[in-house]
C-alpha cells in the first residue's frame, strides 16, 4: 500500500479528479490502480475566495515494487505505514490479580478497555454515576441550580469529555498510531465513520453518550467490572508499594496495580494523595473567561462566500496574543456551533467550559480566552494552584449573583473597562442564566490587563472578533490539571510502586484522543509489570494545551 499526501484539489471537485490525481502523480494507466481510500481529508482555507481540499490517500496498485523502482524518490509518495494496533502481551490464564482503573473518562476507558482487551479483567470504580444518569444530574443544575458534587460534568461516566464538543484532534507525537487505535474503537461504538479521515474531526455530547455505554458493555463482556458511586477516599501503601484502595464506605480492595485517571477536577483525591505521600507538584495551567460571538460571523471572516459549505461545517477558530505585560492570551477549546455550560463541581462557585453537539448547529460560537499561569503565580503548596482556582470560582458566584448564574459582560463594555448593565445583540448560551456585571474583579489584574489587549488584537486576525455586544462570560479555569502526579518512564509514581497517573488529572494530557492515547500506554506498562517485565520503558512526556 502506497501514501500520496498533499493531493490538493478544489473544494467542490468531482468525485473522479480523485482517481485522476492519483494516475497523475503515479503516472500509471488506469488498469494499474486497484483500489484507495482517503486517510485523511482537511481544507486549506488561507485564500478564502479559494478554498481547496487537501487529501492523504492510501493507494493499491499493481506491482507496488516496480512502480517506485520506476518512479524513483518522488514528493508526497511512500509506504503506508502500518498503523494496526498490537497488544504487548495476553494475560495468563491463572492470573489472580485484577488491576483497579479509578476513573471512567477517556483515559480510563482506554486503559479499562486495553487492560480487558489483554485479558486481565479490570475493576473500574467511577465515583459518580452511569452516563445517563449522570445527565440528569447535569440538567439539574443547568435547568434547576441544583447542584449535585458526585454528579456533574466533571463526575460520572464518560468524564469530562462527555460534555464536550468531542474534539478528536491533538497535537501529541504519536509514533505508533495509538490515536487510530482510539478513532477504530470510536467507531466500533458507533461514532461516525468520518472521524476516521477528516482532519479535525469531533462527535457531539449526545453521541458520546451511547458510545460510553457502546465500550462499558465491550469491557464487561472481556471480564471487566464497574462499580459506581464509588469513591476512593484512600490508598493502601507498604514501603512505596501499593497493596490496595480503600472506598468512601470503608471497602478495602486489594491489588498491586492501579490506573490512577481521576481528571483534572478531582481535588479531594489530590489531596489525598498528597497525605498519603504520594508525589506531586505544581503544574502551570489557564485562566480565562468563555467568548461568544455570532456563529456567522465566525464562518464569514473564515470561509468567505463559502460558508455554509457542507464540506466545511462551522469554522472554528485559533488565536493566540502576546501581551505587553509578557502573557500568552489564546483561545482554548473552541466550540463552533455550540454552548457555554455550567462545569463546577462544587457548591457556590461557578465555572464555565464549551459543548457542541455533532451538528454544530447552534448560533453562537464559543472559545475559551484565557491566560496562561504558572506555579510562580500561585506559590508554596503543590496543591496551591486548587485553592487559586477555587477562590476564582467563588468570585464568579458572587458576581454572578450567588444563584449560579454566570457573571457577564460585553465585549466593548470589557475592553472599555466599564460594567454591562443588559444584553446587546448576541444572546449568551449560559445555564441557568447570565448576570451582567463587571469582569474585572474576576481575575488577577494581570489577566484582566493581557485579555483586555488581546481581544482587538484578535479583530486584525478574524474581521469583527471585536464585536462589541459580543458576550464574555466567567469564569473559565477547568483547562488543565493544577497539579501533576509525576511519574517515571515506566509509568509508575515518583515514589509509589504499582501507582500509574494518568491523563488529564496526572497532568499528561489535554483533551479527549490524548487522554486516551494515555490510557493505552499505562495500560501497556501496567499489563507489562503484571507480567514480569520490569524494564518498561515508555516515552512519559508532559501534557500538553492542545485547543
Amino acid at each position: 500500500m502506497l501514501r500520496l499526501t498533499n493531493v490538493i484539489l478544489p473544494l467542490d471537485h468531482p468525485e473522479a479528479d480523485l482517481t485522476a490525481a492519483i494516475l497523475e502523480r503515479l503516472q500509471i494507466p488506469a488498469q494499474d490502480l486497484l483500489g484507495f481510500t482517503i486517510f485523511r481529508r482537511g481544507y486549506d482555507a488561507r485564500k478564502r475566495s479559494a478554498i481547496t481540499l487537501v487529501y492523504t490517500l492510501h493507494v493499491e496498485v499493481r506491482d507496488e515494487a516496480a512502480l517506485l523502482a520506476r518512479l524513483g524518490p518522488v514528493a508526497h509518495v511512500g509506504i503506508a505505514p502500518d498503523t494496526s494496533y498490537k497488544f504487548v502481551g495476553q494475560a495468563p490464564a491463572a492470573v489472580k490479580e485484577r488491576p483497579v482503573v479509578i476513573g471512567f473518562g477517556p483515559c480510563g476507558i482506554f486503559a479499562a478497555l486495553i487492560l480487558a482487551q489483554m485479558g486481565f479483567r479490570p475493576l473500574v470504580l467511577e465515583r459518580g454515576k452511569v452516563v445517563r444518569e449522570r445527565t440528569k444530574d447535569t440538567w439539574g443544575l443547568w435547568r434547576k441550580r441544583e447542584l449535585n458534587p458526585e454528579s456533574n460534568v466533571q463526575f460520572g461516566e464518560g468524564g469530562a469529555g462527555t460534555f464536550s464538543d468531542g474534539k478528536l484532534h491533538s497535537q501529541i507525537k504519536d509514533p505508533k498510531h495509538y490515536g487510530r487505535k482510539v478513532l477504530t474503537e470510536f467507531v466500533k461504538a458507533h461514532a461516525p465513520e468520518e472521524i476516521l479521515y477528516v482532519s479535525k474531526p469531533h462527535i457531539g455530547t449526545f453521541r458520546l453518550v451511547k458510545m460510553v455505554e457502546a465500550m462499558r458493555a465491550t469491557i464487561e463482556s472481556l471480564g471487566g467490572e464497574f462499580r459506581f458511586e464509588s469513591r476512593v477516599v484512600d490508598l493502601d501503601i507498604e514501603n512505596g508499594q501499593m497493596r490496595g484502595v480503600v472506598l468512601e464506605g470503608g471497602e478495602h480492595i486489594a491489588t498491586g496495580h492501579v490506573v490512577l485517571a481521576v481528571g483534572h477536577s478531582a481535588r479531594d483525591t489530590f489531596q489525598m494523595l498528597y497525605d498519603r505521600g504520594v508525589y506531586v507538584e505544581a503544574k502551570p495551567f489557564s485562566i480565562g473567561f468563555r467568548a461568544e460571538h455570532p456563529q456567522s460571523l465566525i464562518d464569514r471572516a473564515r470561509f468567505g462566500k463559502f460558508a455554509g459549505h457542507p464540506l466545511l461545517g462551522a469554522a472554528d477558530y485559533k488565536l493566540v496574543h502576546h501581551a505587553r505585560n509578557g502573557r500568552s492570551v489564546y483561545s482554548f477549546c473552541m466550540c463552533p456551533g455550540g454552548t457555554v455550560v455550567a462545569a463546577t463541581s462544587e457548591p457556590e462557585r461557578v465555572v464555565t467550559n464549551g459543548m457542541s453537539q455533532y451538528s454544530r448547529n447552534e448560533r453562537n460560537a464559543n472559545s475559551g480566552i484565557v491566560v496562561g499561569i504558572t506555579p510562580e503565580d500561585y506559590p508554596g503548596h503543590p496543591l496551591a494552584g486548587i485553592d487559586f482556582q477555587r477562590e476564582l470560582e467563588s468570585r464568579a458566584f458572587v458576581l454572578g449573583g450567588r444563584t449560579y448564574d454566570a457573571p457577564g459582560q460585553l465585549l466593548g463594555d470589557f475592553v472599555a473597562g466599564r460594567a454591562s448593565t443588559q444584553l446587546g445583540s448576541v444572546q449568551p448560551s449560559y445555564k441557568p442564566g447570565v448576570h451582567m456585571t463587571d469582569l474585572g474583579p474576576s481575575l488577577p489584574d494581570y489577566a484582566i490587563e493581557a485579555i483586555r489587549e488581546a481581544l482587538p488584537a484578535f479583530d486584525r486576525q478574524i474581521r469583527g472578533y471585536a464585536l462589541h455586544d459580543a458576550v464574555l462570560t466567567g469564569v473559565e479555569t477547568r483547562t488543565s490539571s493544577p497539579v501533576r502526579v509525576k511519574r517515571l518512564d515506566n509509568f509508575q509514581s515518583l515514589n509509589t510502586r504499582g501507582l500509574f497517573p494518568a491523563g488529564e488529572g496526572a497532568g499528561y494530557a489535554g483533551g479527549i484522543l490524548s487522554a486516551a492515547v494515555d490510557g493505552i500506554k499505562v495500560a501497556e506498562a501496567l499489563a507489562l509489570s503484571m507480567l514480569g517485565h520490569t524494564d518498561v520503558r515508555g516515552g512519559a512526556q508532559q501534557g500538553e494545551q492542545l485547543y
